[in-house]
Formats: C-alpha cells, structure tokens, sequence
C-alpha cells in the first residue's frame, strides 16, 4: 500500500490576519491570530484526507511547539518516522495575510533544520511509496547533504516528487545538480517554476524543466485560479480551476500537491489527478489558516459540478 514520505520541515505557523502590511518601523492591528501546525504538515494531512497513508521523517522538538506539531499529526493519522529530539524545538514560521490574500513569511529554523544519516537509515522506505522533497531542505546545511545522499540511493522505483519552494532560484548548486537526475515528480507554483528555468511564461517552463529532468518525469505546475498546467514526454495540457471567491491563500499550494499525490496513488492518470488537486486548492483558498485541504468527498463534489 502506497505512503508519502515527507522528508521536508514540520513547523509552526503563527498565522495573523491584516488589511495590509505596515511601512518599515511602522504598527498596524491583526484582526486574527492563531498557532496553527504548517509547513510539510500541510502537504501530509491533504494526502492523508484524500485516502493517503503519509509519514514525517524529519525531526521534531520537545517543547512547546514541538508539542504542537505532534498534537497536529497525531490528530491527522500521519506517522513519525523519529521520536522527539531532546532538549530542542521544532521552528516558527511568522505567516502575515493581507486583505487581497497576498502572504508574506518571516521563519525561524528549529530542530526539523537537522537531519543525519543516520536518522534516515531508521526509514524503510516501500517500493510503491512517494517520497516527497523540499526545496528548503537544500538550503539547511543541517541536512541536504545526508539526504540528497539517501535520496540518490533509494531503488529507482521509489518515486521522488520534488517541490522546490521560493528560495531555491537556481540550478546551478551541486546539491541542486545531483539532485536532478533523481526526480519523477516535479510540482510548484508558476512564479518558482519560472525562475527555476528563465523562461517567460509557464507553458514555456515546462519544456525547459523536461530537458533537465529524466525522461518521462511528470511536471504540475500550478497557475493560480487558472488551474495547473501538465506536461510529460513533451506533452503539455492545461487543466483547468474552479472559480471561487479566495480569502487565503496560504496552505493551497501544499494542499494542491499532497491531494495531487493522492490522486496518483490511487491510479489516477495525471490529469485526473491534476483536476481533483485543482478543486482541493480552490476549496482550501476559501478559508483561512494553512492545513485548510478539504477530504475526499468534499472534492468529489466540486469535481463534479
């Protein structure tokens, strides 16, 4: 039985409501604010909403918001692959929403920063398992060299999907090089995919990232309310969104990928699976907070309209 394996960063999200930000030295009053469990935690409770086991292989702390992001996971019936490291917290992510539901993020890095070899040997990983990377793990020297080093000696069949974030811009890196070769599943925004390729427009993107991952890799990436964008084998199709009115944006993309994951795990084609991730990221928008990925049925019903 498929699982996702999310080697990325469980943190916690103090997320805050605000009609805008304030000018440098300025003060402005939120009109929300809550601690919420975010970061991978999103990607694996959408998998695990839409039918998906899903397990946590990066580490977690014992304090305070160590307890929160357990609480989440536990909530969700998502698997620690670790037990808490003691003596360490897990990290805190500043998550700033504006009135036209643009988001901004101050973070600070916890113990889910770290990662050994050794904590990854623990892990045995199934030959129909999805095995989910972040591009923020390649920048945290804690860990992306122990796990770009599992990551390239897992068996081939093991699939590799691979989100690579906002702040990783560029190719050229060594960890970013080996890395490549690697990926089955590409799945991102159209602002990262651009810049990961120099090309102008999305559907130029996809081409462009075929010739740098293996042949027959799957790209999905997202465009917003336009839906998402699908290519492999130097086929390239648009799949189409729902039209909703957003009040957040924070957590869609996340819930985009790990029902997208879901959808393929369940032997969907790519564009099934693309359309159902497509309503679950429309659903998610109309709410507030990160881990806002709607279950199955409720994305069996916007499907079918």
């Amino acid at each position: 039985m498929s699982r996702l394996l999310h080697t990325g960063q469980v943190i916690v999200d103090l997320v805050m409501a605000l009609d805008t930000l304030p000018a440098t030295g300025g003060d402005v009053l939120a009109q929300s604010a809550s601690f919420e469990t975010g970061g991978g935690f999103n990607v694996m409770a959408a998998a695990r909403r839409n039918g998906l086991a899903a397990v946590y292989l990066g580490r977690h702390g014992d304090g305070r918001f160590g307890d929160l992001a357990r609480t989440a996971m536990q909530a969700e019936g998502i698997e620690m692959a670790l037990a808490a490291s003691a003596g360490k917290d897990t990290g805190l992510c500043v998550c700033l929403t504006e009135a036209t539901t643009e988001r901004t993020f101050i973070s600070h890095i916890g113990v889910e920063g770290e990662l050994s070899a050794e904590d990854l040997a623990r892990v045995r990983p199934q030959l129909d398992d999805y095995v989910y990377v972040s591009g923020y793990s390649l920048l945290l020297e804690g860990k992306a060299q122990p796990l770009v080093d599992w990551l390239l000696a897992l068996p081939r069949a093991i699939t590799v999907v691979f989100d690579p974030g906002p702040l990783v811009k560029t190719r050229d890196s060594a960890l970013m090089r080996a890395l490549l070769p690697r990926i089955d599943i590409w799945t991102s925004n159209g602002p990262e995919a651009l810049a990961f390729t120099g090309a102008p427009q999305i559907a130029g993107a996809l081409p462009q990232l075929s010739r740098l991952l293996p042949a027959g890799a799957l790209l999905v990436v997202r465009d917003g309310p336009n839906g998402c964008w699908v290519g492999r084998s130097g086929a390239v199709e648009q799949v189409p969104g729902f039209k909703v009115q957003a009040v957040d944006s924070n957590g869609a993309g996340d819930a985009h990928a790990g029902v997208l994951i879901a959808g393929l795990a369940n032997g969907l084609n790519p564009v099934s699976a693309a359309r159902r991730a497509n309503a679950a990221a429309a659903l998610a928008v109309t709410r507030w907070g990160p881990a806002t990925s709607p279950g199955t049925a409720e994305v069996d019903a916007l499907v079918a309209q």
